[in-house]
């Protein structure tokens, strides 16, 4: 009859819409081999060595004295490296950690002052609704995208309006404000500290401040670290501002007073060397930092979950 159909048939029909399987002890054959995509892997094989190249100049070129260094090959090491150390030390009473100490200044204080400022007006325009907010936001947003050399100038007419030129404070001050870190505590603001917590702390009579401190701050902090990280980096290499503001050497960062010596070394060419091992000296911070602070930076933007 049409409508049976024998054990044996329904056996060997294949269900509608799967595929046979493979019958016992028949060999599919191996797995095909991942083709390696060649552009992207030679792009970044190339972009690493394009970054990585002049630091390991500086690393061997700081080893060599000064007979040494345009003598030998590039990248052979030398054997003058204590003696530049010292000499470096020496070199006008020492005014080389004079300049360390005032980048660690400029870098630390400006990073933290920026953090605090960033985590503020982040964490305010995450949570609160007011006139103008988006408008403001895209409007201070605007200035990371302007070239650092168009706003130095101005910055540098109203320091000097304030009698503030050749100070601290004149390199200090402009970087307190970065529209990046506002932007980064916005994000991460609201994507760590969920509205309901907000909500509840209103409603356990807990003020606006004791809010931000007690709940959003902890769940915000990977994303704060991160943008004391940016900071500390971006004001330990500026090199513009306080170019222009200070003419006291006794105050230069560490670019300003190595731009200084190398200008100098047109004459004499033996501070090629100083300028060189000051370099490889001033890589030292950043890697005890990022050592420093690593294990409070968290790459997952959303770590700041609830824990019970």
């Amino acid at each position: 009859m049409t409508g049976l159909a024998s054990p044996k048939l329904r056996e060997a029909a294949p269900a509608t819409g799967r595929t046979p399987a493979t019958a016992p002890g028949v060999s599919q054959g191996p797995p095909r081999p991942r083709r390696t995509a060649l552009l992207p892997t030679t792009a970044l094989v190339l972009g690493a060595l394009y970054c990585l190249l002049p630091v390991a100049w500086v690393l061997v070129a700081a080893t060599k004295a000064d007979d040494e260094l345009f003598s030998t090959f590039t990248f052979l090491p030398g054997t003058g490296l204590t003696d530049n150390i010292g000499e470096l030390t020496g070199y006008r009473d020492g005014i080389y950690w004079r300049w360390m100490a005032n980048s660690v200044l400029y870098a630390g204080l400006g990073g933290a002052l920026s953090t605090v400022v960033s985590a503020f007006a982040g964490y305010a325009l995450a949570v609160y609704r007011f006139r103008g907010r988006e408008a403001f936001f895209n409007i201070m947003l605007a200035g990371v995208l302007m070239p650092p050399v168009i706003l130095a100038v101005p910055q540098y007419l109203l320091m000097a309006e304030a009698d503030l030129t050749d100070t601290y404070a004149s390199v200090l001050l402009p970087l307190v404000l970065s529209p990046y870190g506002v932007y980064l505590g916005r994000i991460y603001a609201e994507a760590a500290v969920p509205m309901e917590l907000v909500e509840a702390g209103r409603m356990d009579g807990a003020g606006e401040w004791r809010i931000f401190l007690r709940i959003a701050v902890p769940m915000m902090a990977p994303g704060l670290v991160t943008i004391f990280l940016f900071q500390f980096v971006a004001i330990w290499n500026n090199f513009l501002l306080p170019f222009i503001m200070l003419g006291d050497d006794e105050k230069f960062p560490m670019t300003v007073g190595l731009f200084t010596l190398l200008k100098q070394g047109a004459s004499q060419p033996a501070l090629y060397t100083l300028v060189i091992t000051g370099a490889l000296l001033a890589i030292v911070p950043l890697i005890a930092l990022f050592l420093l602070i690593q294990r409070f930076w968290s790459l997952d933007l959303l770590s700041g979950a609830v824990k019970s």
